[in-house]
């Protein structure tokens, strides 16, 4: 058994920017040492661990089983003692420069960048804002690793060292530009069956469980017309006759600036929930309990 005499401290700081970085110079450039001095601090915990802990690929440092198991009892050790020797530090949003990145999809950005962009310009001018996508299991890295500060959305299976809080639930509507033949009080199953529809192919939960929903019961069987992205969809419906299935409050914003309208489906589909998620390593972080905050306070329903 490794005592913790046995080890020097210091060497996991060493260890964690590796991890972080998958890179020898990153991490000495984050460190502020010479590459020889962090190779030479990664020979000594070998020895100390008796395991390579990282190997040199084509993409980088690789950690190995033993130094996958440290990374998240490293990581959350590094960030206490950091968060007891700076409890006195305080996050003043009026002053601040902190750059924070959120994971959301683009209809994330769509419904709430326009609020928060306000929202900071008003009470946090020196605070910045940027997005990113990302997928699930490198979702989970970057937030450990603090690269991601917030995810906002339906990740479902966001689960583990995270915490979360509910904003919304809300309804798919069926969107359309105003005139259509759907555009009548009238319009039940058949009619939506007989449209030409229009389907995002994204392949994130939930919405690839919809448009197989909406495949089985008739919406669109052979249909021809495929986005990748919900970002497209408002340019593409308003010039022609297609019809598209989307989260109510995407459709909320895009249907008065596009001439669109948008209808509960003849159909019934699961409710989408969004909840804001932040890893438990900046769980007492106070820039990061400012955001959520902010975020909660303007966005719960």
């Amino acid at each position: 058994m490794i005592s913790l005499r046995d080890v020097d401290l210091n060497l996991l700081v060493v260890f964690h920017a590796v991890l972080t970085h998958r890179s020898i110079s990153q991490a000495a450039r984050e460190l502020g040492l010479s590459q020889p001095a962090v190779s030479n601090g990664l020979a000594r915990l070998r020895q100390t661990f008796e395991d390579e802990l990282f190997t040199r690929t084509g993409t980088g440092m690789q950690p190995t089983p033993f130094a996958e198991a440290l990374a998240e009892p490293v990581s959350a050790a590094l960030s206490g003692i950091s968060r007891a020797i700076n409890h006195r530090e305080a996050f003043d949003p009026t002053r601040s420069q902190r750059e924070f990145t959120l994971a959301m999809t683009d209809v994330g950005e769509v419904y709430f960048m326009p609020a928060l962009v306000d929202l900071c310009t008003r009470l946090a001018p020196g605070v910045r804002i940027s997005t990113v996508r990302t997928t699930l299991p490198d979702l989970k890295e970057a937030m450990a690793a603090g690269r991601i500060d917030l995810a906002v959305g339906a990740f479902d299976d966001l689960t583990g060292p995270f915490f979360q809080r509910r904003l919304f639930s809300q309804q798919y509507v069926s969107m359309f530009r105003i005139g259509h033949a759907l555009d009548t009080p009238g319009a039940g199953l058949a009619e939506f069956q007989a449209a030409r529809h229009l389907f995002v192919a994204t392949g994130d939960n939930p919405y690839a469980r919809v448009n197989q929903l909406l495949s089985q019961a008739g919406f669109g069987a052979d249909a021809n017309f495929w986005v990748p992205h919900f970002i497209a969809v408002p340019y593409v419906v308003s010039a022609n006759d297609l019809v598209v299935t989307v989260p109510q409050k995407f459709a909320e914003r895009a249907a008065a600036p596009f001439g669109l309208r948008f209808v509960k489906p003849p159909l019934r589909l699961p409710a989408l929930q969004t909840n804001v998620f932040w890893h438990r390593r900046y769980h007492q972080d106070a820039g990061n309990q400012w955001l959520r905050q902010l975020i909660s306070e303007h966005f719960v329903e």
